[in-house]
């Protein structure tokens, strides 16, 4: 039972590869077609083939074109840097005012730290 829907898998694995290698085929007839009327190979992998990996030349004309270009990009952005104010300008921040204890608060400290102490040093002598 098993073998027998592996065979019917192999078979249709079998006539698909048939028709992709049929198909091919008329790909390369076409390409060989379009090949002769256009004078260029014309197939994708083709394509790729006879252009090469040569670096992208760009002309003098549209170099100058993308410069002017983007010169004025620039200048557009700058006048419109120069009519805003400066809000980029750091402003001064007032200083923080330096915190400052009270005497009596730092003497009611003092007397709360001595009695701590005073704790720990009667439980450790027990």
């Amino acid at each position: 039972m098993i073998s027998t829907a592996v065979k019917e898998l192999n078979a249709a694995r079998q006539q698909r590869l048939g028709q992709i290698k049929d198909l091919e085929a008329q790909i390369q007839k076409i390409d060989s077609a379009l090949a002769a009327l256009s004078g260029s190979v014309v197939s994708g992998a083709a394509t790729v083939a006879a252009k090469g990996k040569g670096k992208r030349k760009m002309s003098a004309a549209a170099k100058a074109k993308l410069s002017a270009f983007q010169k004025a990009r620039w200048a557009k952005i700058n006048a419109a840097k120069a009519k805003a104010p400066t809000a980029s300008a750091p402003v001064a921040k007032p200083a923080k005012k330096k915190f400052v204890m009270s005497p009596a608060h730092r003497a009611a400290l003092k007397k709360a730290q001595a009695a701590r102490w005073a704790k720990v040093s009667a439980a450790k002598k027990k």
